[in-house]
């Protein structure tokens, strides 16, 4: 039997595996539509970013959660991701099936539902149940279509509809997700990085006095031998030299180990993922 859902309603799932099917009607105007999934702990949040299983990260690391990708139908396209309830660790208490856009409002998505089927029957058979998701303000850009959740030993699927108007990434940091937002030059890191004072330049060399001119030989007397420099002692190899004695070889000298110094002004980018397509 099929369970045709309301918004906030839920049903108990029988299956042990379920796959949650998103289908909409394509047009010239209706963007496309992304299918994604998020494993939650009991306070609602993400354990790391492997939870979220999306485009860019399409199966979770146990192999549980994974999305089944695209389908073109005469009719509509769907988008589907597939759980093994019955084997995923414990500290997951729910799966959110999210629907999101490139940055298109959900009021040009057309006719939107979510139909959870049981994944180990034969065939595609009909849905356990479905839901026909409408957006409450058309402008959100990400919605989180329904949620399996546990309730005692078993599972449970709830129908939602709730949205953000900023899209995957209001949704992902919402439950605890660090977002990659490179490319935005107003983020903390950028501010810091720009106001950072330059590092103070190194003090010059004091003035070197001219040389003096050599002095004229006293004619008809022997002038006294101009004295040798010393030979350049030889390299004690494995240890870095002064400036003045040969290379040590095998080390990098004071000169050339300016040019590998730390940068005073890197800093390393924001972490997590990015929603950007391949």
């Amino acid at each position: 039997m099929t369970h045709a859902m309301l918004k906030g309603s839920n049903v108990p799932l029988d299956a042990t595996a379920v796959r949650a099917v998103l289908r909409w009607t394509p047009g010239p105007d209706v963007p496309e539509v992304d299918a994604s999934a998020l494993l939650l702990g009991v306070d609602r949040r993400v354990r790391s970013d492997e939870d979220f299983v999306f485009y860019n990260q399409p199966r979770h690391p146990s192999g549980l959660v994974r999305s089944l990708g695209k389908k073109r139908l005469p009719d509509c396209v769907t988008d589907s991701v597939q759980t093994d309830l019955a084997t995923l660790e414990p500290a997951v208490d729910r799966v959110l099936i999210v629907a999101s856009t490139d940055d298109v409002p959900f009021e040009r998505v057309r006719d939107l539902r979510i139909e959870v089927y049981d994944a180990t029957a034969a065939g595609s058979g009909e849905p356990l149940a479905y839901f026909e998701v409408r957006p409450e303000t058309g402008a959100e850009t990400a919605l989180i279509c329904g949620e399996l959740y546990r309730r005692g030993e078993g599972w449970k699927f709830r129908a939602l509809g709730e949205g953000y108007s900023n899209g995957l990434i209001g949704l992902a940091t919402d439950h605890g997700i660090s977002v990659d937002e490179t490319g935005n030059e107003s983020s903390p890191e950028g501010a810091t990085a720009a106001t950072e004072p330059a590092p103070a330049s190194e003090p010059s060399a004091p003035p070197v006095p001219p040389a003096q001119p050599p002095a004229e030989p006293a004619y008809g007397y022997p002038q006294p031998a101009a004295p040798q420099p010393a030979p350049a002692p030889a390299p004690a190899y494995g240890y870095p030299q002064s400036a003045t004695t040969q290379p040590a070889y095998g080390y990098p000298q004071p000169a050339a180990a300016a040019a590998f110094a730390p940068d005073p002004n890197f800093r390393l980018p924001p972490q997590g993922p990015q929603f950007v397509r391949p």
